[in-house]
């Protein structure tokens, strides 16, 4: 679902803004009771826009706002206000508390995972192919004429779909986990998804690729606003797929004014750093793998790869890059050109959150 503006993406902006307003216009006194009248204005009326009740809508927004505040959800199993824990998190040094991706409970929808299931598609026809190739007998015909799969005696294997000539049967997978590569999702008790941070690297393919916008990651929207509020010196590094983002008429120096327009001190681009890790990568190349002594390089660009890397092939390790990330290279420039100010970066990587923590 990436590049389609769909209202998982809506309300993900929405709680962005109503965020994003709060630290920029409200003062001290009444933050903690701004911060909990968003789900009120995400769902502001009694009929409801996305769930089937505005009280889901409400409880799921909540959550929302607290990974929007760069906290944790809130514990099941008793009440807990949004802003518990506001204070802690609301400082400029404060770095993400992991893990970094969490399922909201309220929003997980429980798909079904890796099954198949005979669709209105199915023609009862007279070859029976499904029937045929089954090794496990699974598959018999119902009182209309339609087959029927036991779920019971169901290996998975798939031979049924592949030989149905309708395409009748259906191969439910859940998108999260269907889209997570390192296999980091499973079901809890109750059947929602859950996300092992263990194996987890933060890649961010489970959260867009969520239909009812379930995952989310967590951000220091709030954070940043109260720092420039209160007018700490603040530099933005911008990855450069940011002139890809508002359209063919904002060009990027137009969107430094804007940033400057809304109190950041100065903009740079972290194209720098990638200039100076490629410089970087380059030499490594040439003394550690033209000599031999390294079968091959692996770049440390990109911080899910560093940690995949780490996690599910610890063989390859010293084969990766020594050289800082474009984003830490270009942090690390700014903070010796400006060493008090407070380092932003503005990306589309949910990984790179991951050098923060």
């Amino acid at each position: 679902m990436r590049g389609i503006n769909t209202s998982v993406t809506k309300l993900r902006r929405k709680i962005f803004v109503e965020v994003a307003k709060v630290a920029y216009l409200v003062d001290d006194e009444n933050v903690n009771s701004a911060i909990e009248a968003i789900p009120y204005t995400i769902s502001p009326t009694e009929v409801p826009q996305y769930r089937e009740s505005i009280y889901r809508e409400r409880a799921i927004a909540s959550e929302r706002v607290r990974l929007a505040l760069g906290m944790s959800l809130r514990p099941q199993d008793r009440p807990v206000h949004i802003t518990a824990g506001l204070d802690a998190s609301n400082i400029s040094d404060k770095y993400y508390e992991p893990p970094l991706m969490q399922v909201i409970p309220s929003a997980c929808d429980k798909c079904e995972d890796n099954v198949y299931e005979v669709s209105n598609q199915c023609r009862g026809c007279v070859s029976r192919a499904c029937m045929a190739v089954c090794p496990k007998g699974a598959i018999s015909i119902g009182k209309d004429g339609r087959t029927v799969i036991d779920r019971e005696k169901c290996i998975k294997c798939g031979k049924c779909k592949a030989a149905c000539p309708y395409d009748a049967i259906a191969h439910k997978v859940r998108p999260c986990a269907d889209a997570c590569g390192v296999k980091a999702i499973s079901s809890d008790p109750l059947g929602r998804a859950s996300i092992d941070p263990k194996k987890c690297v933060g890649c961010g393919q489970c959260m867009v690729s969520c239909p009812f916008g379930a995952i989310a990651d967590k951000s220091q929207i709030f954070q940043l606003g109260r720092a420039i509020r209160r007018g700490d010196k603040v530099v933005a590094i911008v990855a450069p797929a940011i002139v890809g983002q508002f359209g063919p008429k904002a060009t990027l120096w137009r969107i430094k004014a804007a940033l400057k327009d809304i109190g950041f001190t100065e903009v740079f681009e972290v194209a720098h750093g990638a200039d100076v890790g490629a410089s970087t990568e380059a030499h490594h190349y040439a003394t550690e793998v033209v000599t031999g002594k390294l079968p091959f390089l692996l770049t440390s660009c990109c911080p899910a790869w560093s940690m995949l890397a780490k996690t599910q092939f610890p063989d390859m390790v010293d084969k990766v890059s020594s050289a800082l990330t474009p984003m830490v290279a270009t942090a690390r420039s700014v903070k010796q050109r400006m060493p008090d100010a407070r380092v932003i970066f503005v990306g589309p990587c949910a990984a790179k959150k991951l050098e923060a923590m």
